[in-house]
């Protein structure tokens, strides 16, 4: 299966300069939040396959108007060609926001998501917004990454973890993917291609 994840802003290549059948060798589309819906509607309806999204710190608005035609993959499990994708969207609370949570708040959003894990024998995809912490996170508040997403790894070891939120220019040394035991960690800043 192959993936396009997007996540933070559009990517030109695939939006901009968009071109007729540039996304049709897409089977799956992972937006990683802080995204216009304009854009998500765009993909999924240029792309002809599934657009699976979780919300970003910046993405308030998507609570009362989501994207049309895309799956939001908050708090649950969503099967898609056989991925099991769990998501988990928003970043660290730096400041009041629908989608801003302490480490205690994401706990208890994977606490409450335990029996769907169970009865879908893990997941193949952590879809977040945010990092782990200690991987791909920065030290300010507002990018620190969560400890309890480097927990799920260690405990289910899922193929792919995809998260947004930090920005790949924000530093030379950040980068796109980094593999953490059996898990290949992507930052879907703009744009990222893989293959399930």
């Amino acid at each position: 299966m192959e993936i396009l994840a997007v996540s933070d802003v559009a990517a030109q290549y695939y939006y901009d300069y968009y071109t007729p059948g540039r996304l049709d060798r897409f089977d799956l589309i992972l937006a990683c939040g802080d995204l216009d819906p304009g854009y998500l509607e765009f993909l999924v309806t240029m792309a002809h396959c599934p657009l699976v999204y979780v919300r970003g710190n910046h993405d308030d608005r998507l609570l009362e108007e989501p994207p049309e035609g895309c799956i939001c993959a908050e708090d649950r499990v969503v099967v898609v060609g056989g991925a099991r994708i769990l998501g988990l969207g928003g970043s660290f609370r730096y400041k009041a926001g629908e989608n801003l949570f302490t480490e205690w708040q994401m706990r208890g959003r994977i606490r409450r998501l335990r029996p769907a894990l169970w009865w879908r024998g893990g997941f193949d995809i952590l879809l977040t917004h945010a990092p782990a912490r200690g991987v791909n996170d920065l030290d300010d508040l507002s990018h620190r990454g969560f400890q309890c997403f480097g927990d799920l790894l260690d405990q289910y070891h899922p193929k792919y973890f995809v998260h947004g939120h930090v920005h790949r220019n924000y530093g030379a040394n950040i980068p796109q993917k980094v593999q953490i035991g059996d898990t290949t960690v992507i930052n879907a800043y703009d744009h990222c291609e893989f293959t399930f």
